[in-house]
């Protein structure tokens, strides 16, 4: 695909988002799905030149951009910083060549300590690395070895998550053998140890960070808020004049996509979300931050009475899944590790 050519329509793209956003500035922006570091340098600051054209920008904007470890995004990062990126996320996943191999991943356990490194001296001081547990044949030894890999590069946010099998994919028709649940909870735990006492504040489920370090984009999903999604597959949450809030979405192939574009049409499908899409896309959302979100916000960003949660509430506190503070929301340490049991109570009707 013309690099050139998918930028210049992502740009279109945005012209014809831009004015949903109703004039408020760009407070972060996320460059990732799929691998966007094999995009040029000269095709990032030809996108975010576009981008600072059609919109203001707050001045501490975030913008980070996803990346992989192999040799030729590495090569990238300078011009990625010099392009205007602030923040890179590294998807390291393992530092256990075995494991990334059964991952199927292509990069080895030393480009991704090497990756740190070039970025850092790139200039990036804001960097997250993706960490995986829970992988085919790992030991509990094996993951601490992985998250201490990871700690001694002293980056600023480190994103440790369980694997989870996707549907459709390889690895769900035909899955590895991988630890038992009592394994992956002790392999949890041990490393939610080791991060806190390194320095990483555990901020979200599966989001740590230095002081100050926490993602800023990510945040705003956490709380409900709004953003635009531009680019094959995109997807925007937006909350209109009205009080309606709407789910976007853009076509997924990118030939279609292009097509699209080339008409000056960007929306492959929308959909309102109703009473109890709001309130259970909140919770699901703010119940994930380990110190949750003002009770306020729930009116202000859903737009529904406040009572509207009152008996979900009572029942959650009553069963020990959220703690007792009339002006918070917040789960529990049992609420969180039963997030899914908590958030049934939020199914509401329409």
């Amino acid at each position: 695909m013309d690099e050139d050519a998918y930028v210049d329509a992502l740009l279109v793209d945005l012209a014809l988002d831009a004015p949903m956003a109703l004039d408020r500035s760009l407070q972060s922006i996320f460059i990732g799905g799929g691998t966007p570091s094999l995009f040029t340098p000269a095709a990032i600051d030809h996108l975010l030149s576009g981008v600072r054209e059609q919109m203001s920008q707050t001045d501490e904007i975030e913008i980070t951009m996803e990346a992989n470890p192999g040799t030729l995004e590495a090569d990238y990062f300078a011009g990625y910083r010099d392009a205007g990126v602030n923040r890179l996320s590294i998807g390291v996943q393992s530092f256990h060549d075995g494991s990334l191999q059964a991952l199927g991943r292509i990069h080895k356990a030393s480009e991704a300590a090497k990756a740190v490194i070039r970025a850092k001296s790139a200039g990036f001081e804001r960097i997250n690395l993706d960490l995986m547990f829970g992988l085919p044949q790992q030991t509990i030894d094996m993951a601490i070895e992985d998250l201490q890999q990871a700690i001694d590069l002293s980056v600023e946010h480190i994103s440790y998550y369980q694997l989870t099998l996707e549907p459709n994919t390889l690895f769900h028709l035909q899955p590895p053998s991988l630890p038992g649940e009592d394994q992956i909870w002790e392999i949890q735990q041990a490393g939610h140890r080791l991060l806190e006492q390194s320095d990483y504040r555990h901020y979200e489920i599966s989001a740590f960070s230095r002081p100050d370090g926490e993602c800023r984009h990510n945040l705003n999903y956490w709380c409900f808020g709004d953003y635009l999604g531009i680019g094959a597959g995109a997807h925007a949450k937006l909350t209109r004049v009205s009080g309606i809030i709407e789910r976007r979405w853009k076509q997924r192939q990118p030939a279609q996509y292009l097509s699209d574009i080339s008409e000056c049409v960007s929306l492959a499908g929308n959909r309102e979300l109703k009473k109890s899409d709001r309130v259970i896309e909140f919770m699901m959302n703010a119940l994930r931050l380990q110190e949750g979100v003002e009770r306020t916000l729930f009116q202000r960003a859903t737009g529904l009475p406040d009572n509207t949660i009152d008996e979900a509430v009572a029942e959650a506190l009553r069963l020990e899944l959220l703690i007792p503070d009339r002006d918070r929301l917040c789960a529990t340490p049992l609420g969180l590790r039963f997030l899914n049991d908590l958030l049934q109570l939020f199914e509401v009707n329409d």
